[in-house]
């Protein structure tokens, strides 16, 4: 059995909040790619990741959100695919070895293309893309696959079916991203996702991103409502609604309301309480202290 469902039969657990966030504070700019600070700024990617392990995260995130290889292509990275996603993974590990009950998960984002019928992909290439990245992931030293973000259910699908191919010996954790009136962009409901996905054998299921912590509340109703035996339930809400302040993005949720809705989280039922796009450390300590 994995030491992570180990951990959560033990009680609630703390995710760590926004790596993009952080990065763009410590100086990347728009256009540059987040993975590349892997091997390029290591020092800065662990100090973020160690930052959200001492405020109290039980699992921390590897930068490697866009570390598919289309993504990559954006930036010409796509023949650095392996070396990058490995990197991240070796930096965060060494991270959580400093800490106890601290686990690594191996990001996955969305592969940036749609799915058939709408799009090209089919289940079988998207496996092939996301199995790339998970291979190097699990090299890495990761603890599990994170699959986040996502609003298709098929892509989630294959990107489960290359976890399960590749690094079979690794808990699977999928998020997606209710932010379309309660819905995933492409419609899917938290309830036919939390019941669909565990149908695939995924015992980690939940949300991200979306709009805030108001929209959040309902989405883990509905999450924590609809699960089957032996899934455990994640929210990782943004840290409230961006704002346009000059140039700048801002988000206005304080820490003080996040340790708010992770009581509410954890009263729930919800299994592992995170953050998601504008938060930081301060924030996740609000939760860990709340959920503790």
């Amino acid at each position: 059995m994995s030491a992570i469902y180990e951990a959560l039969a033990q009680g609630t657990l703390v995710s760590d909040g926004a790596m993009g966030t952080m990065l763009q504070e410590s100086g990347l700019d728009d256009g540059g790619a987040p993975e590349l600070w892997n091997v390029e700024h290591p020092d800065r990617i662990e100090a973020v990741l160690e930052a959200y392990a001492a405020a109290g995260a039980n699992l921390i995130t590897t930068n490697t959100f866009g570390g598919t290889a289309g993504r990559l292509a954006m930036h010409g990275l796509e023949d650095r695919l392996y070396e990058l996603n490995k990197a991240g993974a070796e930096v965060a590990r060494k991270v959580a070895d400093r800490h106890p009950n601290c686990f690594v998960m191996g990001d996955v984002g969305p592969s940036g293309e749609l799915m058939d019928p709408m799009g090209t992909l089919t289940l079988e290439s998207a496996k092939e893309i996301f199995s790339a990245q998970i291979k190097a992931l699990a090299d890495g030293g990761v603890d599990a696959i994170l699959i986040e973000t996502m609003s298709d259910l098929a892509e989630v699908e294959a990107a489960v079916n290359a976890a399960k191919e590749v690094a079979p010996h690794l808990p699977i954790i999928a998020t997606m991203s209710f932010d379309t009136n309660l819905r995933t962009m492409m419609g899917v409901k938290p309830t036919l996702a939390v019941t669909y996905l565990a149908s695939l054998g995924v015992r980690i299921i939940g949300a991200n991103c979306g709009r805030g912590i108001d929209e959040m509340r309902v989405i883990a109703k509905e999450l924590v409502d609809a699960r089957p035996d032996g899934v455990f339930i994640i929210t990782q809400s943004n840290s409230g609604l961006p704002k346009l302040v000059g140039d700048t993005f801002i988000y206005e949720g304080t820490p003080d309301e996040m340790g708010k809705y992770a009581t509410e989280m954890k009263d729930l039922g919800v299994n592992v309480v995170g953050s998601c796009c504008g938060s930081t450390p301060a924030h996740t300590a609000s939760i860990s202290a709340a959920v503790q």
